[in-house]
């Protein structure tokens, strides 16, 4: 595959010629992208970091765009990668010299009997945008801007987590083109397989034109937001260990090191109670028992609002590295290993955030979904962000080993992390690549990580 500096050849241009002809004649020029004028502004994502630059980007409106777009890139053997929310921090949503299905224009939702259908461009804020017109809520990760569908086939750790589940957890059916062009509904009773491969599994099985995910009764949460001196942060995680570890589903919190306005760390905890508000102060002011805040705010909003409070901390465009790991507890010994990671930072533009995946998310069974790791954890992401990035964030993860339980979030898992990919899924990845080689055995598909089968 040729990489983002190199040229096309004349047998390149000759195929990307050809592919423009077909689809011109199957969808319409007007949403075919091939020149390189346009290319790098129809393939830019989240991550200005990537450079990946596709050959060909086809701007789906139906599920038959998708087929069309399936078919010629399998006849003339082009790489084809989708992009739904353009979120994915190793971005591959866009294949150097390859075709991109791009789902962002299908965005629509619609909401019955509890049920969010979900166009495959759509994002977790138009998700949650949705629900709230009904006074309801989805499962959904913490930023608004990331794809609805991307999000819930790796998993989607989010402040309900405790309450609601996974995102993925909460998926009840989808709409697939598959690799030999046929568009299948899969839910529970029609290729339950595949749905089962779709809830943790990525997109490696198909094009997920559509989602089904179920919404739940909840209109207004209370919300906790404090913020603590760095000088604090040991005490500060351990305290937060020790009420992660005793929380009820209703309650869920991240803990973070975070620039401050002013690019000096600080320590920050949001925290959401998902159950009856006149039951949730007491449980939110313990936060500010963790040490003396610098600052604390306790609202009631909506699952929408909360979904919000992060829009403006990612901005797209600048450059992003990602590293993980899932721990089992946050004592003094995790507590230490984690500011020696921050310590080691090379960017004033470093995020340390500590995930809970507890209650009904740990409640389902191993086997219920592909989803491997089912354990009450805690999921650590390590974000570094700048006009450039360097390897802490790798580094860093790798430091947190000895504390660390095997494998990781799939969805936060690079391309090249095969050590914790092979043990992501657990007992489920034998499946999850037989579910793989009959839906997709010529591999056409290839989102997050799965494990190879010939790994040991």
């Amino acid at each position: 595959m040729m990489t983002s500096q190199e040229t096309m050849t004349t047998a390149d241009e000759a195929i990307v010629s050809a592919v423009r002809a077909a689809l011109s004649e199957q969808i319409g020029p007007a949403r075919i992208v091939t020149e390189e004028s346009e290319i790098a502004a129809a393939a830019a994502i989240w991550n200005g970091a990537v450079n990946h630059r596709p050959a060909v980007v086809v701007r789906c409106e139906t599920s038959a765009d998708v087929q069309h777009a399936v078919a010629t890139a399998t006849e003339f053997a082009m790489p084809l990668s989708v992009r739904g929310g353009g979120h994915d921090w190793a971005g591959r949503a866009i294949r150097t010299g390859g075709l991109v299905i791009d789902l962002s224009s299908m965005n629509g939702i619609s909401v019955h009997d509890g049920i969010a259908t979900v166009a495959g461009g759509a994002t977790s804020e138009d998700v949650a945008a949705a629900a709230d017109r009904f006074g309801l809520a989805a499962a959904t990760g913490t930023v608004g801007s990331v794809g609805m569908t991307g999000l819930t086939l790796a998993g989607g750790y989010g402040p309900l987590c405790g309450s609601l589940g996974l995102a993925a957890d909460n998926l009840v059916g989808a709409e697939v083109v598959l690799a030999d062009g046929r568009v299948v509904r899969t839910d529970q009773d029609v290729h339950p397989d595949l749905l089962w491969a779709l809830r943790g599994g990525g997109g490696n099985f198909g094009v997920v034109t559509s989602i089904e995910v179920a919404l739940h009764p909840l209109a207004e949460v209370l919300v906790g937001s404090f913020t603590f001196p760095f000088e604090l942060a040991e005490q500060v995680l351990t305290g937060y260990g020790e009420l992660a570890a005793r929380a009820p589903d209703e309650l869920t919190a991240v803990v973070s090191i975070v620039p401050s306005a002013e690019d000096f760390p600080i320590v920050a905890v949001s925290a959401t109670w998902s159950g009856a508000l006149a039951d949730g102060d007491a449980f939110i002011k313990e936060f500010t028992e963790l040490a003396a805040p610098l600052a604390v705010d306790i609202a009631v909003m909506t699952p929408l609002s909360k979904l919000r409070q992060l829009d403006d901390v990612m901005p797209d465009g600048i450059h992003y590295s990602i590293g993980t790991r899932n721990i089992k507890v946050l004592d003094s010994a995790a507590a230490t290993a984690l500011l020696e990671a921050y310590g080691s930072r090379e960017s004033s533009r470093s995020f340390l955030n500590v995930h809970h995946f507890h209650g009904q998310a740990s409640q389902q069974a191993v086997g219920s979904a592909a989803f491997g790791r089912r354990e009450d954890h805690l999921m650590i992401e390590m974000i570094e962000a700048g006009e450039s990035v360097s390897d802490w964030t790798a580094i860093a993860a790798s430091a947190l080993a000895p504390h660390a339980l095997p494998g990781g979030y799939p969805n936060l898992l690079g391309p090249d992390e095969e050590d914790q990919t092979a043990l992501a899924y657990g007992p489920n990845a034998s499946r999850l690549l037989d579910v793989k080689n009959r839906f997709d055995q010529k591999g056409v598909f290839q989102a997050t990580a799965l494990p190879d089968r010939r790994r040991p």
